[in-house]
C-alpha cells in the first residue's frame, strides 16, 4: 500500500527527531561521567543505548524508503515494529522501574533523551506507517528477540565478570544472578524476585505491547476504511 505524501512527509520528520535525539543521547551518554549512571565507555553494554543505536539505524533507513512514492518493504514494517516494541521497552523500564530508584539523579538530558523522547516519537511514527504495513500476527514473537538476545549478552557478561559500571558485573538490578533472589528466589530488597521471573514477566510484557500494538493499528486502519467508505 502505497503511503501518502502528507503521511511520508509528517513520518520523514518524526523519524529525523528520533534520529538526532538517539544519537544525542547517546552521545551524552557516552561522554558522561562515569559517576552518573550509564554514564562512560561502558554505555554501549546497556539495552537502553543499543535499543537506540537500533531504532535510529531503521528510523534512517525508513526516511529513504519513505522519499518517493514507491510502496514500502514489508520486511522494514517488522523490523520497524519489533524495535518499536524494544523501545518501549527501554521507556517503561526505565521510567517504572529504574527511575524510582535512582531518584533524581535519573532525568538528566541524556536520560530523557534516550528513555522519554526516543521512545514517544518512535511509537508516534509506528502508528501513523503502521496501518500501511500489513503486519500478521505471527510476528508478534519477534519482539522478543532482541531482549532474549541481550539477557543471554548480560548473562554471559555477567559470568565471565565484565563491568558494566565500575564494579558491578550486571547492567541492570533485575539482572543481577548473584542478588538475593538468585534465579528463581525472591527477597525482601531490590530486585524482590530472581532474574528468571524478571525475564519471563518481561517477556509476557513485549508480547503483550506487541498485541495492543497491531489491535490499535487495525483499529485504525478499520476507522479509515469506514470514513473513506462514507466519502464515497
Amino acid at each position: 500500500m502505497i503511503i501518502p505524501i502528507k503521511i511520508r512527509v509528517t513520518s520523514i520528520i518524526l523519524k529525523v527527531i528520533v534520529f538526532i535525539s538517539a544519537f544525542l543521547g547517546v552521545f551524552l551518554s557516552a561522554y558522561a561521567s562515569k559517576d552518573v549512571f550509564m554514564g562512560g565507555s561502558t554505555v554501549f553494554m546497556f539495552f537502553t543505548i543499543q535499543s537506540n543505536i537500533a531504532i535510529a539505524l531503521i528510523s534512517f533507513v525508513g526516511i529513504f524508503f519513505l522519499v518517493g512514492s514507491k510502496p514500502v518493504n514489508r520486511i522494514w514494517y517488522v523490523i520497524k515494529f519489533v524495535g518499536t516494541v524494544s523501545i518501549t521497552l527501554t521507556g517503561v523500564v526505565f521510567t517504572f522501574v529504574l527511575a524510582p530508584t535512582l531518584g533524581e539523579y535519573a532525568w538528566n538530558i541524556q536520560n530523557i533523551l534516550t528513555h522519554v523522547i526516543v521512545p514517544a516519537v518512535s511509537i508516534i511514527d509506528f502508528f501513523i506507517t503502521g496501518i500501511y504495513g500489513n503486519i500478521a500476527k505471527r510476528n508478534i514473537i519477534f519482539v522478543i528477540v532482541p531482549p532474549v538476545a541481550y539477557a543471554v549478552y548480560a548473562g554471559i557478561g555477567y559470568a565471565l565478570g565484565w563491568e558494566f559500571a565500575e564494579g558491578i558485573n550486571y547492567p541492570y538490578f533485575f539482572l543481577n544472578w548473584g542478588s538475593p533472589a538468585g534465579a528463581f528466589g525472591f527477597s525482601d530488597t531490590l530486585p524482590f524476585m530472581g532474574t528468571m521471573w524478571w525475564i519471563f514477566a518481561l517477556l509476557i510484557f513485549l508480547i503483550a505491547v506487541g498485541y495492543v500494538y497491531l489491535l490499535i493499528i487495525n483499529i485504525i486502519k478499520k476507522t479509515m476504511e469506514r470514513k473513506q467508505d462514507n466519502a464515497d
